[in-house]
């Protein structure tokens, strides 16, 4: 393992600070997403749309989201990864608002735009910043910070319900917290530090195989992730015939579960190991979605769910971390290294959110067949979240955490 870098170096501000500040974009995304996925039946209903309008809809923000990473990558190999999360939170906010008070359809696709591309460019800079302070810390520390991405989505879900006989417009509130979190403390690179290009960061050879074989397994749960949190509220509602103001129920208990095995998921993976919690996991998931394809009521599909969410939940972080210590080198190198890796994320997107919904335009249940056979893939690609495990933590580092 190469030594770190000294351009994640901070020496005016303890590390503690940073982590706080990056957990917090972590969070608004999760809130952010999860407000307007829990949204979904009001805006099918909204704008009369199908299961294969609302699959359009998704498709153009996973696009779109890609392309928001590509942009992250172009700027962040000239510009500290910091100002772009903070240009990032602030097109989330626009396009979120957007999408929920637009009152016409043209001013809603324009809110999808603005969205997808600002989504992209925060999922890509967080991680970023979360690998960077992962390796000044040399411990795992990536499932906690996608704990905060739950916390968020949790809040958001829980917003839902309290806010379900609200008029849609007014839910566009949720977009002030991107506002106020883009002003953050991120984790800024020393100045005067010299700047590479992308492609210059990743000229030296990256080992892409093995990155390649975690980025499956990122795929993988991106898929589970996105059909559980984009259609388990249509399925509750038009599958299982749940009431209307519990529809939300698909991805709060879903949330309760991912949080509670994220925040215990530092521990885990430095006592067990990375393969053996992921195996477990991927079983586990595999159950839940059995449960959910199978389940005669809405409760039931609820503990579906909640099972799927506790399987899965360690694997995104898990796949970054591993990512960038395969990858190596200087924070340029990391940074593009994870921007581009990040796209497996949108991959995965596609089969979880459009493949769900095209499999199941007739008969949703059906839908859920697709994740809950391909998260099996998991148990051959789990052994290469193993590869190059940090290096500890020295005395001044763990001072400065604490």
């Amino acid at each position: 393992m190469p030594a770190r870098s000294p351009r994640w170096q901070d020496p005016g501000m303890p590390l503690s600070r940073h982590r706080l500040a990056i957990a917090a974009a972590f969070a608004t995304q999760g809130f952010v997403f999860i407000g307007l996925t829990t949204r979904l039946p009001e805006i099918k209903d909204r704008w009369d749309l199908s299961e294969l309008g609302i699959s359009g809809v998704l498709l153009g923000i996973v696009l779109l989201a890609g392309a928001g990473s590509v942009v992250a990558e172009k700027l962040a190999a000239r510009t500290a990864s910091a100002s772009v999360l903070r240009a990032g939170l602030v097109l989330v906010a626009v396009g979120a608002g957007l999408m929920l008070a637009a009152p016409a359809w043209a001013a809603y696709l324009a809110g999808v735009a603005v969205y997808g591309v600002g989504l992209g460019m925060v999922d890509a800079t967080t991680n970023m910043q979360a690998v960077a302070l992962e390796l000044r810390y040399g411990r795992p520390i990536l499932p906690s910070f996608h704990g905060a991405w739950t916390f968020g989505g949790l809040i958001g879900a829980a917003v839902t319900l309290a806010t379900s006989d609200v008029d849609l417009a007014w839910t566009a509130g949720i977009a002030v917290l991107p506002l106020l979190v883009a002003g953050a403390a991120f984790l800024p690179r020393a100045a005067g530090a010299p700047s590479a290009t992308a492609a210059g960061a990743t000229e030296i050879a990256v080992p892409w195989r093995p990155i390649l074989m975690v980025g499956l397994g990122m795929v993988v749960f991106y898929m589970v992730d996105t059909a559980a949190q984009t259609w388990g509220a249509v399925y509750l509602d038009e599958v299982v015939d749940a009431p209307s103001r519990f529809v939300a129920l698909a991805t709060l208990p879903y949330l309760v579960a991912s949080l509670a095995v994220r925040m215990a998921g530092d521990r885990l993976v430095l006592r067990y190991g990375a393969t053996p919690v992921l195996r477990i996991g991927a079983v586990v998931a595999c159950a839940g979605l059995v449960v959910v394809t199978a389940a005669p009521t809405w409760g039931v599909a609820v503990l579906g769910f909640t099972l799927t969410g506790a399987g899965i939940s360690v694997v995104a972080p898990l796949s970054f971390s591993a990512a960038a210590r395969i990858a190596g080198g200087s924070v340029e190198r990391v940074d593009a290294v994870i921007a581009r890796f990040n796209q497996f994320n949108y991959v995965g997107g596609l089969l979880g959110a459009v493949l769900t919904g095209v499999v199941g335009k007739d008969e949703l249940r059906y839908g859920f067949v697709v994740p809950m056979v391909l998260v099996l893939a998991l148990l051959p690609l789990a052994r290469w979240f193993s590869a190059g495990r940090p290096e500890p933590a020295t005395t001044e580092e763990l001072s400065a955490e604490r």
